[in-house]
């Protein structure tokens, strides 16, 4: 949405929650698995886990947030629900 209307509210957004993956998330080799995000006991709400979509859509988009609107212009690509860039053929 921030590249379609440029609001920086969406950027704001994006970087609380990447704030927050660093807070709660953030392992020694990674990033946990939440088992409730209400919980604040944050010791045992660890799962011993990733899932693989974390990386490749989660941080992926945080990325695109952030980056110059050059990177994957959406004119020019467009985005499959796993977040895999195609280029739009003319």
């Amino acid at each position: 949405m921030y590249r379609i209307t440029g609001d920086q509210k969406y950027q704001e957004w994006g970087w609380q929650i990447f704030e927050s993956i660093e807070q709660y998330a953030r392992v020694e080799h990674g990033y946990a698995a939440l088992v409730n995000v209400l919980q604040t006991n944050m010791t045992s709400n660890l799962e011993d886990s990733m899932e693989s979509f974390f990386l490749a859509e989660t941080l992926k988009y945080l990325y695109l947030l952030f980056s110059p609107p050059t990177v994957l212009p959406l004119d020019e690509y467009v985005f499959t629900t796993e977040a895999h860039p195609f280029r739009i053929i003319k």
